[in-house]
């Protein structure tokens, strides 16, 4: 085997969904739609996605002297799924904390491909997901996982769309590459009709002032005049573009443990959340992702979901 698919055979064995390698450049292609991006105000409150510009645009501001950008998937879609009836909390959030797992797994596999370096000088690197200013949708895209969406989401050949990224940056120079492949969305434009708020503007464009997901999650204060009765039964992101996309018919449950949800929030019903204290917050979200929202913004969102369904 190359050195590529070696890699690639070794993420794969840790439990990786897909793994893909791309050359490190400046993204100068990605620098327009980013300008252009953050000009209209599309990242509402997320004033972080300002910061960083030309690191986020070159990976070498993150790893000087970066060659090469391993990026993997890792799929998080639950075995078992709470009732579609009952409040919707984000699938990605089911299990332990992502940014724990993924960057393990990252660590363990950057250990186990290193033996297969026969240069002189240890090459460096590091591991991130969703935890650094890199176009990690991008990268998974140029390395040739799969091809970003109308909805902005990586979707993965027979696989869909249900995966977190993750990224190791490093300065060792693979002898040969993978390459893009072209969208197959074709005339499809479920998500964008789909979108409750009418979020997704126009293809691979999202407002984040009217995403549910951003409302739910990042936001703090009061929901923006409209959307509160848009809102539904999402109490903690929202899937709804990623469900109607006929790619994500392909989606298989997950076999990481560690996303596997407990029964108690399984079980979280409508009536629990009325008189929901923050020492249940803190048992049921103990090691989740929901600890992002904090007890303050979940239950601001279960108001509006509650007040909403008594009228």
């Amino acid at each position: 085997m190359s050195l590529l698919q070696q890699i690639k055979s070794k993420a794969l064995e840790l439990g990786f969904s897909a793994c893909g390698i791309a050359p490190s450049y400046e993204a100068s292609s990605e620098a327009e739609y980013f300008d252009k991006w953050i000009a209209a105000g599309n990242n509402a409150g997320m004033e972080y996605m300002r910061n960083h510009r030309e690191i986020r645009l070159n990976p070498d501001g993150l790893v000087p002297g970066a060659k090469s950008v391993i990026s993997v998937a890792l799929n998080y879609y639950p075995k078992t799924r709470r009732p579609e009836e009952e409040p919707h909390i984000a699938y990605y959030a089911y299990g332990k904390d992502y940014h724990i797992v993924v960057k393990d797994m990252l660590r363990q596999l950057w250990k186990e491909i290193l033996p297969l370096y026969t240069g002189d000088k240890k090459p460096e690197a590091r591991v991130f997901t969703d935890s650094a200013p890199i176009l990690e949708r991008y990268w998974a895209w140029r390395a040739g996982l799969g091809w970003i969406g109308k909805n902005t989401n990586l979707i993965i050949p027979g696989k869909g769309s249900f995966f977190f990224l993750g990224e190791i940056i490093t300065t060792w120079e693979i002898d040969e590459y993978d390459s893009p492949i072209p969208s197959k969305c074709g005339n499809c434009r479920h998500c964008l009709d789909a979108c409750p708020t009418n979020a997704l503007t126009k293809e691979r464009v999202l407002n984040a002032n009217r995403c549910l997901s951003y409302l739910t999650i990042e936001h703090r204060g009061e929901f923006p005049s409209g959307i509160s009765n848009l809102l539904g039964n999402r109490i903690y992101g929202c899937d709804t573009c990623q469900k109607v996309c006929p790619w994500n018919r392909f989606a298989s449950p997950t076999n990481i443990d560690d996303f596997s949800p407990s029964e108690e929030l399984l079980s979280l019903s409508k009536e629990n959340l009325q008189s929901f204290s923050k020492e249940d917050y803190n048992r049921v979200f103990a090691k989740s992702a929901v600890k992002r929202a904090k007890y303050e913004g979940l239950m601001r969102t279960v108001g509006i979901y509650l007040n909403n369904d008594q009228h």
